[in-house]
């Protein structure tokens, strides 16, 4: 197999990119050697090399620990477990959170066989502590309610705060547009409105 072959089909295992898509790509990359190849080349090499998961809580940096578990203005006492690194970098994004983090590495799921041991629970319960607030940032699929229902009750009984992000109306949304499950949950979660 020749090097561009192998170059589209490593291209083709990223995600969108399909083989007619990493064609394009690749072609496009060497058609752009010195100014795009090249230094792709090298910046992949290099994160290859530098980049590790922290080992608290599961995020990725070239330091360790990473650079939120090492911010001394963020709040120790709150840890929001996300399943995977792309939501903690869609919660990162909004910069609405100040406290810890945790990456379980996916959810629970008896039809993939994927168990408790699988993900990174242990380390987890390893660093709540009585007072900690544990925010469930789970997708809210069948399994992320199962991995939830899990922890709260791996927990129950040792004083921790455990909440769960809101579901429902998205901002800006129209009710006639909405799934019935998004509905369902949006007026199970409905809250008091106070006069201004």
């Amino acid at each position: 197999m020749s090097e561009l072959d192998t170059l589209i089909q490593l291209l083709a295992k990223l995600p969108g990119l399909g083989p007619r898509s990493a064609r394009r790509a690749a072609l496009y990359l060497i058609k752009r050697r010195e100014s795009l190849l090249e230094p792709l080349a090298a910046a992949l090499a290099k994160a290859a090399e530098a980049i590790r998961p922290c080992p608290i809580c599961g995020n990725l940096d070239t330091i360790e620990p990473c650079a939120i578990c090492r911010d001394p203005e963020r709040d120790t006492t709150s840890i929001c477990v996300v399943e995977d690194l792309a939501d903690l970098w869609a919660l990162e994004r909004t910069g609405a959170f100040r406290g810890r983090y945790h990456v379980l590495g996916g959810t629970l799921s008896a039809l993939d066989g994927i168990g408790p041991h699988d993900l990174n629970i242990e380390r987890l319960l390893a660093r709540l502590r009585p007072g900690h607030e544990l925010i469930l940032a789970l997708n809210a699929t069948v399994e992320g309610q199962t991995t939830a229902h899990y922890l709260a009750d791996r927990l129950a009984g040792r004083d921790i705060r455990i909440t769960r992000l809101a579901q429902g109306v998205p901002i800006g949304g129209e009710l006639d547009y909405l799934d019935d499950g998004t509905l369902t949950a949006a007026l199970k979660a409905r809250r008091a409105v106070s006069a201004s």
